[in-house]
């Protein structure tokens, strides 16, 4: 090692020390679940290796049991719940004590305790509660809800009949309809595929996406305290944020020009600038700038990338496995004709293709290590004493993945959501959108898109490898925070 390499390390190393040494720790032990001896500095690093952080703590859990604790650096001490059992106690049978929010140190700078995702205790109870209200009166889980995917399906599906079959990666176009429907819901508007503007926004959610589940994210993750005030990735990850929070300030502003404040709201920016003004006068008011550009700060990232990841990799599978393919396209033509594009109430008449589509998002888990949850209060779990604050990782990978529940759970295998008739069967361990009072909230949203989207794909596409079937990798690129699929490139051929 050369000579200006060593004395960094050793700077870093002496930085850490005198960290460790000058700052307090603010838990109480209590009685914990057993782990590895976190050792000075390191805490449980050579246990858990950054860029793989997920497969260390799933190797902790065969020698620790299904609940076990796990140091993240010197400072910060983790709680992971393994497998169906342990996480469904935990966030279902608790559901209130396990409700708080964990820190997501790559997030939190930017955040700061702010807006529906990121807060807790009464703040995020009264932020939740509006913004599923108002998603809700602006068509949620309604026919005009319905009526807005399936528009942004026809532009999507236009969209795809331009690449007149040439080779391309359907990232950005997936991520582009999706950030449509999402910014339709947040701001009322739509742009067209070829904006620019449009493409800078959704390559800084995508680029944020990426960031945050990086070797390096979750390095970050473990010494935050440390690397923060350093150069480095995490820099970078800022400008993608700032991307996203000017964009949804820029629309904050446009909003304030022109609100109607006699009629309904149109939008989530309207209906959470028409209830400042409501409680204007309350001191105590939760409904802020701040917290309002937090969460469609969020709802912008959030609903751009995660639908449009599954249902990149949902296409991914079915090029993998065209006979799978084939089948949802027969079953498709079978009960909806050429013709007509499909609408939510066809789910129950298409149980192959809803297998399918539930098999995807499992066998991808795209959050293998959940949101990370804290304690409202001191509780037992399990026999422990786990003290109020103490952060919890539930492993929701470990539970799509669970082989108790789901046999050979690395295979895809559609089979496992019918039953012997060939109808849709529900799985209990379903649980890609969590559970408990931290469920993602637009979990309905998601499903919906989902089956919309990828549906009028299919009826209207063949999709075809422009490489060899094994040549086409189903592992993830990255594995962080969140599972992103390998890039390929498909062509889709009219019917």
């Amino acid at each position: 090692m050369e000579a200006g390499g060593t004395w960094t390390l050793l700077l870093v190393l002496l930085l850490l020390l005198v960290l460790t040494l000058a700052l307090p720790r603010t838990w109480t032990r209590g009685h914990l679940p057993p782990g590895p001896a976190p050792l000075p500095l390191l805490g449980s690093l050579l246990q858990l290796r950054p860029g793989a952080l997920y497969l260390g703590l799933l190797r902790l859990s065969k020698q620790y049991g299904p609940v076990f604790t796990v140091y993240l650096g010197p400072w910060r001490r983790v709680v992971v719940l393994v497998g169906h059992e342990a996480v469904r106690e935990a966030l279902g049978d608790q559901a209130e004590v396990f409700s708080g929010r964990g820190m997501l140190a790559t997030l939190d700078q930017t955040f700061d305790g702010r807006g529906v995702f990121f807060s807790s205790g009464e703040r995020w109870r009264q932020l939740r509660r509006f913004t599923m209200l108002t998603l809700r009166d602006l068509g949620m889980g309604k026919r005009e809800g319905e009526e807005l995917i399936q528009a942004e399906t026809q532009c999507l599906v236009e969209a795809l009949q331009k690449t007149e079959g040439r080779a391309f990666d359907p990232s950005l176009l997936l991520a582009q309809a999706t950030s449509n429907i999402v910014c339709s819901l947040t701001f009322g508007l739509r742009f067209p595929y070829e904006d620019k503007e449009f493409q800078a926004l959704v390559q800084a959610a995508g680029s944020t996406l990426l960031a945050i589940s990086s070797p390096w994210g979750q390095t970050y993750e473990m010494f935050s305290r440390l690397l923060q005030p350093l150069p480095g990735p995490h820099k970078q990850l800022l400008r993608h944020l700032s991307t996203l929070a000017t964009f949804a300030a820029q629309q904050v502003q446009r909003h304030r020009g022109n609100l109607d404040s006699s009629g309904p709201a149109v939008d989530v920016v309207d209906a959470f600038l028409l209830k400042m003004a409501q409680e204007e006068q309350d001191p105590n008011t939760e409904f802020t700038d701040k917290n309002m550009l937090m969460t469609v700060t969020y709802l912008l990232f959030a609903g751009t990338m995660t639908v449009s990841t599954t249902v990149r990799y949902t296409l991914l599978l079915l090029l993998k496995y065209p006979e799978v393919q084939e089948r949802v396209r027969e079953e498709l033509t079978r009960e909806l004709g050429d013709g007509r594009a499909p609408g939510l109430g066809d789910r129950a008449r298409l149980p192959y293709t809803d297998a399918v589509l539930h098999e995807a998002q499992r066998l991808l888990a795209l959050v293998p290590m959940g949101m990370p949850r804290a304690l409202t209060r001191t509780t037992c779990f399990r026999g422990y004493t786990l003290p109020q604050g103490t952060e919890v990782f539930p492993l929701l990978g470990s539970v799509l993945h669970d082989p108790e529940i789901f046999k050979q759970p690395e295979e895809f295998n559609p089979g496992r959501f019918l039953d012997a008739d060939g109808r849709f069967k529900k799985q209990e361990a379903f649980l890609p959108y969590s559970l408990g009072k931290r469920v993602c909230l637009g979990e309905g949203l998601a499903r919906a898109e989902i089956f919309l989207l990828a549906t009028a794909i299919l009826q209207a596409f063949s999709l075809e490898s422009a490489s060899s079937l094994g040549a086409l990798n189903l592992q993830p690129a990255v594995s962080g925070v969140f599972n992103i699929p390998p890039a390929f490139q498909l062509r889709v051929r009219p019917h």
